[in-house]
């Protein structure tokens, strides 16, 4: 436990010193990394194999851990997109002048410190290094056990950029992957500023309820996709199969269909491309007896109740008939997560009923869920996405990542009374 303490206290004291280089240094040194990543390809890839051997790949992790040359370079993309992106710290929110000539600057500062607790997510450290870097923060990493060798990997490589840049190894700082450390973690008052986990509701929930450190809760993903009296089918089509097939593991994945009973008739059409994909659904009454013969009948279930409000992260997905708008909106906000929600239709009335009263950080209208993304919001990368409403709400990227202080300056000013 010692250890542990001792590694986060380094990375407190690290931290002082990334905000005094330049922003043009910063991002040639989020460059190298990147650069780096890609030429170190064999020794991450080789990392990443053993800790593919330890899990069965019909585990929904499975692809969120597994890493290939693609996605490799995707990573390395989108380190570099963080470093083309303006640093977030330094700039003037507000300035006012009070009228006795005091002058009240309100500017962006790094956090310092901030803590990521995450799972089988190996691309997760290289995107929280970068958006950490780049705003001015060290990081504390834990990670699960279950990626801890490719995560290791990729440490290994950004510390070694940072040794030969002469700044402080510890602005990363990756944990043993045991329990020992997220307990360790969530009581650093004074030395972590913020913790942000990612990864299931279990380990949301645990984290939110434990830490003495404030937390940033990035929920799991319950996402809907409603087909109103008035969608396009063929749009339909399209977006319910992108939302939930293009990968199932991601929390922007669809969940739900919620279909409106005047459009019954076109749901066999809307779900035949996911038989494709051999996407199990679980319907209810309505909804099954019109998929039956319509849908492979290895591929269709009826709804139990806890069926709604599941995160698969599976090729799998529930499917709830509704009579109007307003049931579609109850049977959201009883059971979606906050996180993301899609209408389909082509009634512009509707569509703006559907996003003023949706809670969610991110509502949709004729557009993939898939989309909740910081790359995909130009963001260059994201932290998270966050399904709280105070700091911030969505794909948490760079201006996220900061908080604000106030300057003051005056000439001699005193108060009275």
């Amino acid at each position: 436990m010692n250890d542990i303490k001792e590694m986060i206290k380094r990375a407190r004291e690290s931290s002082v010193a990334l905000p005094r280089i330049s922003k043009e240094r910063n991002a040639e040194i989020l460059f190298k990394v990147a650069q780096r990543l890609m030429e170190s390809e064999d020794k991450i890839l080789a990392a990443n194999a053993v800790d593919l051997s330890k899990m069965d790949d019909k585990n929904p992790d499975y692809d969120r851990l597994k890493l290939t040359p693609e996605r490799l370079q995707g990573i390395a993309s989108d380190m570099k997109s963080v470093a083309n992106l303006p640093v977030p710290w330094g700039k003037v929110i507000s300035e006012t002048t009070r009228p006795n000539g005091m002058v009240i600057k309100k500017v962006t500062v790094p956090f310092g410190v901030i803590g990521v607790i995450y799972e089988a997510r190996p691309n997760v450290t290289a995107d929280v290094f970068a958006l950490c870097f780049r705003s001015g923060s060290a990081c504390v990493l834990k990670g699960g056990h279950d990626a801890d060798g490719s995560s290791r990997a990729i440490v290994s490589v950004i510390r070694e950029v940072l040794k030969e840049e002469s700044l402080p190894e510890d602005l990363c700082t990756l944990l043993p992957a045991g329990r020992e450390s997220t307990g360790v973690m969530l009581e650093a008052v004074g030395e972590i500023d913020v913790i942000i986990p990612r990864g299931g509701r279990g380990l949301i929930d645990y984290v939110r309820d434990h830490s003495r450190v404030p937390v940033i809760e990035t929920g799991a993903g319950v996402c809907h996709t409603y087909i109103d009296s008035k969608a396009d089918i063929e749009k339909s089509r399209d977006v319910v199969f992108n939302a939930k097939t293009r990968r199932v593991s991601v929390c922007n994945a669809l969940d739900c269909l919620v279909v409106n009973s005047e459009r019954l008739d076109d749901l066999p059409a809307i779900a035949s491309p996911l038989a494709e994909k051999n996407v199990v659904i679980y319907a209810d009454p309505r909804a099954y007896d019109i998929l039956a013969g319509n849908y492979p009948e290895t591929l269709l279930r009826k709804a139990l109740p806890e069926h709604y409000g599941m995160e698969f992260r599976d090729y799998a997905m529930a499917v709830k008939t509704v009579d109007s708008l307003e049931e579609a909106l109850d049977h959201i906000g009883s059971y979606g997560s906050h996180h993301s929600e899609c209408i389909m239709s082509e009634d512009e009335e509707a569509i703006e009923i559907f996003q003023r009263e949706v809670d969610a950080s991110c509502v949709y209208a004729n557009v993939s869920t898939a989309f909740t993304d910081g790359g995909q919001f130009g963001f260059g990368a994201e932290i998270g996405i966050s399904t709280q409403k105070l700091h911030a709400r969505g794909p948490m990227a760079l201006p996220e990542l900061t908080t604000y202080k106030y300057l003051v300056s005056g000439d001699g000013q005193t108060r009275e009374g």
